[in-house]
């Protein structure tokens, strides 16, 4: 039987597998149990569904029990309503029985929204009706057991007219009776759903970010994993820190790649991170370069002059005959849709392997 990697690096983690960024942990648990409203933020798969997971799992063990809401690709009101009864139907426990005592004079059964709503227009449950009536449910079970509702990739609300409002109204005078944290992949998105003004979540919760795992953090992962399986990462462990720059899921698979290249009783050199580099290339260089073909012209060009090293209003752009304004533009629309990330006010592209790829790809 083949051994298990240390190093599981597709999707969320399990609550277990989860670890560093303890600081931000005990702070986002402090949040939920004080019924502090708070929204994360931080780009994809930056491991804030991975963090929330352990940290809800952590709390479930003193009690309060947590509703997984996915907003991801939000399109309607319909959505939004089928996303709900998903996550109360996926309940367990005695949250599932309090809420099945109180939801019987639902027009419609938990669980079966969404088939209900893809019928005809005179038949299928008003998707506005049923938001607000899930919500209550919860409310009322917030009101007499401990209950954290997580709405994962809030950014999405932003898709649907009304939806943000429709949410603010249900929610915002029980901000006691529940643990609420939003989370969102857009962060540009996240910023405006909460610091706008226009916004009906405007300063409706505190905006916390989320941001690369340190050095240190990272280190004491990869060294673990290698310790439990009777390995060492030797020198690749500083190619693993140097190449992903603190991206956590990348560092994830970066380290799993070294890992599959290093013997049972070995130790890691930098020949097995070469090999493991290259392996990693193969396997996300098609879609990366998929993924930059839909990009438009003038972001293609910035993300060059980014990765280049160079400004994308100085030298390398005027190589690219990339102009300013259209520079400006991509910029903002990069960081919006989380291509792009600014740290200690320089450009950087979030993802090691994307911003590789285009390194090989226009060397010059």
């Amino acid at each position: 039987m083949a051994e298990t990697s240390p190093f599981p690096f597709q999707g969320p983690l399990r609550a277990g597998e989860v670890t560093g960024r303890d600081d931000l942990r005990r702070d986002l648990a402090e949040r939920l149990t004080g019924r502090q409203v708070t929204a994360l933020l931080g780009p994809r798969r930056y491991g804030k569904t991975s963090l929330l997971r352990r940290i809800t799992a952590d709390l479930a063990d003193v009690g309060p029990e947590t509703v997984w809401i996915d907003l991801y690709e939000l399109n309607s009101m319909a959505d939004l309503a089928g996303a709900i009864d998903h996550a109360i139907a996926g309940l367990a426990g005695r949250v599932r029985k309090m809420l099945d005592a109180i939801t019987s004079d639902l027009s419609f059964r938990i669980g079966s929204l969404g088939v209900e709503l893809s019928r005809s227009a005179r038949e299928r449950p008003d998707p506005v009706l049923a938001v607000r009536a899930l919500l209550r449910k919860l409310v009322e079970v917030g009101m007499h057991h401990d209950l954290i509702v997580v709405f994962d990739e809030f950014s999405g609300i932003a898709n649907v007219d009304r939806a943000a409002g429709l949410l603010r109204t249900e929610l915002q005078h029980h901000y006691r009776d529940l643990g609420i944290v939003f989370a969102g992949s857009e962060p540009s998105t996240m910023r405006m759903l909460f610091s706008d003004q226009a916004q009906p979540f405007f300063a409706q919760a505190d905006l916390i970010e989320i941001g690369p795992l340190t050095d240190v953090e990272i280190a004491d992962i990869v060294d673990a994993g290698f310790a439990r399986t009777d390995r060492s990462p030797g020198s690749a462990r500083a190619q693993i820190i140097k190449f992903v720059r603190g991206h956590p899921q990348r560092m994830m698979q970066m380290a799993d790649a070294v890992w599959r290249h290093t013997d049972e009783g070995s130790t890691a050199d930098l020949e097995t991170w070469e090999q493991a580099l290259s392996a990693v290339r193969s396997s996300v260089d098609s879609g990366t370069e998929r993924l930059y073909a839909l990009l438009p012209t003038g972001q293609q060009k910035t993300l060059r002059a980014i990765v280049s090293g160079g400004s994308p209003y100085g030298t390398a752009a005027d190589v690219l005959e990339l102009p300013a304004g259209t520079a400006t533009g991509a910029i903002e629309s990069l960081t919006n849709s989380g291509y792009l990330i600014r740290t200690n006010d320089k450009l950087l592209v979030v993802d090691p392997l994307f911003a590789d790829w285009i390194r090989r790809r226009f060397p010059v």
